[in-house]
């Protein structure tokens, strides 16, 4: 353990605050006015229960997570509808509460928002609300302190289409968000990552840049404005954001209109100026948001937190790569991650007063390191980690991760002849790491003058560490063939054949179309499946094959070790043919001239005795003398140079960490890879755009979208940079695999929680969608009719719109809002509006009815919308407002199923 050279001493002022000496200075921030606290008891189940009442039963997000929202209004803390959640107002606080449906004691999240904007007293009654809701919930529980603006991957990633932050405050609980109003004039800027985000800004010109996205939503046209700059992934998700809008604020039925190229879009255009007036100048282009490289990220301290007299002592304890055990459960910890983020770390025998102060002693370190006043704060209890930080350490073991892994092992043994299991339960292959049980095709090819040369089948498991290999192996899922390329590459292969192994397997995949999944494999780290395709038979030599691949160096003697109890983990590997090279642990083949020992350990198993015997014929032909440790004969020890120290001990089981998979998305911001991370991810978080990363600890897999192929010569470097700086100083061995959309292998799929096999056939792509008819031609002409019958020639001479013309274009959506909520979808072309009221027909005269026999002016597409409310009810179970705020598609399910489609 590295000595401790810098600490900080904290005393507390009168429990409002913290002061922290540093270097001769002196900082301190006072604590936030203590808001009116909300009472213990009855209070605190009337804030959890009121949310339950409201939907009988939690709110589910997706089919695994339920999400609570409340906001401060008033100062205290009042529910969120559902339908609004995403929304944030600048000027208030939230608390988000997350869990995992159907995991007993998974901890739960519980994000404390603080707006930009925010005051004091709200910060004071969101921070009494946190402390009572923690109380309520237990222990297995993470906090985390969210900045507007600076929000955790774990906060965005419950958000999927996107956070839109609103300027000013919340007058009423009951407004969060209004359905169906078309009285709106806003604009919105759009920055599309993978965690979209939209704010309010100016409704001008002066608020664009070429580099992201903006949204003129005008209540019943919603026009979204794409940079010249922007990509393609960031022009869909930006999409995705606008129609998320406007289905849950306009019941799906305002229109969208897309502005990719100006010179092409002149109507949509035509409406922009009219609202903002004609462009003077050029846009700008925006600088690049600052990003967290991995450099940064790698920077991580640990720092002990502990009393001394009246004082709080922050000491520097040690440097990555962190330790599992330098966490006392008596005491509590500050791990600073380069200023990225800060870590709470409080083990279960600290007391309730310091685990109260955890965040206002995160904060006085926060400032006296200089960091943003913003830096995300992470708290978290022992036992409730989240898969951030445990990755931060170099291992990390729990009894339910060693348990877990036993039973895998077990299934292992089950499936062995079991292929179908392996296919049918994808977890169980990625668990496992394993495809199939190695009974299909294989072809080996090794590397010589960068050309592949094909090795015979009977030579197949043996391979030299001074070469490279190619081993394709073909297998079938489903009825359906499947490919697996592993590169293997020795530890003394040159340079030249490294490159040479990459560009044959190019040539490789192109033969094959694309469809072969390349698996990366380092000499000593080969994976379990690897090893089952030679059933328990790779030898490894040392030195260079010869021309015809069959390449045993020669040598008078030889030491191999074999490792391994079956044909899933068997591996045998040339060691120096010396003493100090034996292990009790393990069997050993010594190849002599005339002579083949095969020496038993005393600590090997029967099995590994079975494995060893299956593999001395690929060595050596000649004798067999099977040799028990201690009775070795005098010939043997001559052959190894004789007598020498070498481990005898009980070899420790290996340790099983407990480390959760993790996905992020690749991307190169100002010449440094940029990873964002994608909390509780599913497969809708990968998108053709993409290029995405799996950690699981033992593998990484690097997954290429259909429309992301231009860095498949990227992707493999940026798995390598990735565990290069990795915190946990990682293995750069372990194995790297390149995944293509559409050609994902078990060991991939198994580790998300459903996987649709044909969501990629039905996807519509960015440009189907907007071709598919987003702006409809009849409504973006109704609303260029409407802007023109207000003269825009009128508008004063500099081009830009005048409030009379402002409030014109105003009034005329006034005039529209009654029929556009309740009536027929706006530029439907068919109605003829105030010739048929809305509401006004009955029941006979609507339902089964085929257009030609509906009244004159009704719209054949909304036929529903001319019921009485009354009507409306008693055939849909519903109100007008419920079913408009559904999506399009259960409503028009609906109207087919009544008789109104």
């Amino acid at each position: 353990m590295p000595q401790p050279d810098k600490c900080w001493g904290v005393s507390c002022w009168a429990g409002t605050g913290i002061q922290l000496q540093c270097g001769g200075g002196q900082w301190a921030e006072p604590g936030p006015e203590p808001g009116p606290a909300l009472p213990t008891g009855r209070v605190k189940e009337r804030a959890v229960s009121s949310r339950m009442d409201t939907n009988g039963g939690l709110p589910a997000i997706g089919s695994r997570r339920d999400l609570h929202i409340w906001i401060t209004e008033n100062l205290r803390m009042v529910p969120v509808p559902e339908r609004a959640y995403g929304n944030f107002f600048e000027e208030h606080c939230y608390i988000v509460l997350h869990s995992l449906k159907a995991t007993s004691g998974a901890p739960k999240d519980l994000h404390y928002w603080v707006g930009k904007e925010a005051g004091v007293e709200a910060q004071g009654t969101a921070g009494s609300f946190v402390q009572h809701l923690q109380e309520t919930l237990g222990g297995a529980t993470v906090q985390h302190r969210e900045a507007q603006g600076h929000e955790s991957a774990c906060f965005r990633s419950y958000f999927r289409p996107g956070i839109i932050y609103r300027k000013g405050g919340l007058a009423s609980a009951l407004k969060h968000v209004e359905t169906n109003v078309y009285n709106i004039q806003r604009l919105l800027h759009i920055r599309a990552g993978k965690h979209v985000s939209a704010s309010e800004v100016e409704l001008s010109w002066h608020s664009f840049n070429k580099s992201d996205i903006f949204l003129l939503d005008l209540g019943k046209m919603m026009i979204q404005w794409n940079g010249p700059k922007t990509s393609t992934a960031e022009k869909a998700r930006g999409l995705a954001l606008t129609r998320s809008l406007q289905n849950r604020e306009r019941g799906g039925r305002a229109q969208i209109g897309v502005v990719d190229d100006e010179a092409e879009a002149t109507d949509l255009m035509q409406i922009m100026e009219a609202v903002l007036g004609c462009r003077v100048g050029n846009l700008h282009t925006a600088m690049p948001s600052k990003s967290t490289d991995q450099l940064q990220k790698a920077n991580v301290r640990l720092y002990h937190v502990y009393e001394k007299g009246k004082d709080v002592v922050i000491q520097e304890l040690a440097t990555c790569p962190l330790a599992q055990d330098l966490l006392q459960k008596e005491d509590c910890y500050i791990l600073d991650q380069g200023g990225f983020k800060i870590y709470v770390w409080q083990g279960c025998m600290t007391s309730l007063q310091e685990k109260k102060a955890a965040f206002s002693r995160a904060l006085g370190f926060i400032q006296a390191k200089g960091y943003p006043s913003y830096t995300n704060v992470e708290v978290v209890d022992e036992g409730a980690e989240s898969a951030a930080f445990k990755q931060l350490f170099r291992s990390w073991s729990g009894e339910q991760r060693k348990n877990k892994h036993l039973r895998g092992m077990d299934k292992l043994l089950q499936v062995k002849l079991d292929v179908g299991k392996l296919h049918s339960h994808p977890e169980l292959a990625a668990q496992l790491r394993m495809v199939d049980d190695g009974s299909g095709k294989v072809e080996v090819w090794y590397i010589q003058d960068s050309c592949r040369q094909p090795v015979d089948p009977t030579h197949h498991g043996q391979l030299c560490a001074g070469n490279c290999y190619l081993v394709l192996y073909t297998y079938q899922k489903m009825g359906l063939v499947q490919y697996i390329l592993y590169l293997w590459q020795g530890l003394q292969a040159a340079a030249h054949e490294i490159k040479a192994l990459k560009g044959n397997a190019e040539e490789l995949d192109l033969q094959y179309h694309g469809a072969l999944v390349q698996e990366h494999v380092t000499m000593g780290s080969e994976p379990p499946h690897f090893l089952t395709i030679f059933q328990g038979q790779l030898v490894i030599f040392q030195g260079s094959a010869g021309h015809n691949g069959k390449g045993q160096p020669a040598s008078a003697t030889r030491l191999f070790h074999v490792r391994g109890t079956d044909s899933y983990n068997t591996w045998t590997l040339e060691v120096p043919a010396r003493a100090s090279a034996l292990n009790s642990n393990d069997i050993f083949l010594l190849a002599t001239a005339g002579l083949c020992y095969l020496w038993f350990g005393k600590g090997c198993s029967g099995d590994q005795r079975e494995m060893a015997r299956t593999v001395v014929t690929v060595i050596s032909r000649k004798d067999k003398e099977m040799v028990l440790e201690g009775q070795e004969p005098p010939h043997f020890w001559e052959a190894l140079g004789g007598r020498a120290p070498y481990p005898s001990s009980k070899r420790l089981p290996e340790d099983v960490s407990d480390f959760q998979p993790r996905l992020f998305e690749c991307s190169i911001q100002t010449g440094s890879l940029v990873l964002t991370e994608v909390v509780f991810f599913s497969q809708e978080d990968l998108d053709k755009y993409d290029v995405m990363l799996l950690d699981t600890w033992e593998e990484i897999f690097l997954w290429l979208g259909a429309a992301a192929s231009e860095w498949k010569q990227e992707a493999v470097a940026w798995g390598r940079e990735y565990l290069k700086t990795h915190p946990a100083g990682r293995s750069l061995a372990t194995p790297i695999v390149l995944v293509k959309q559409g050609h994902e292998p078990p060991t991939f799929t198994g580790w998300f929680h459903m996987w649709d096999p044909y969501k990629w056939t039905n996807n519509q792509s960015y440009e189907e969608v907007v071709e598919g008819g987003l702006g409809a031609v009849s409504a973006i002409s109704e609303i260029t009719a409407e802007v023109n019958n207000f003269r825009l020639s009128r508008w004063p001479s500099n081009g830009r719109a005048g409030p009379l013309a402002l409030s014109a274009l105003k009034g005329s959506k006034d005039s529209s809002e009654n029929e556009l909520e309740l009536g027929p979808k706006a530029g439907s072309g068919s109605s003829s509006p105030g010739s048929v009221a809305s509401g006004s027909l009955p029941r006979e005269q609507l339902r089964h009815q085929a257009v030609e026999d509906l009244p004159e002016g009704v719209d054949p597409a909304h036929k529903e919308s001319y019921l009485s409310d009354s009507d409306f009810q008693e055939i849909f179970g519903k109100s007008k407002e419920e079913f408009y705020s559904m999506a399009k598609w259960r409503q028009q399910q609906e109207k087919k199923q009544l008789g109104f489609f």
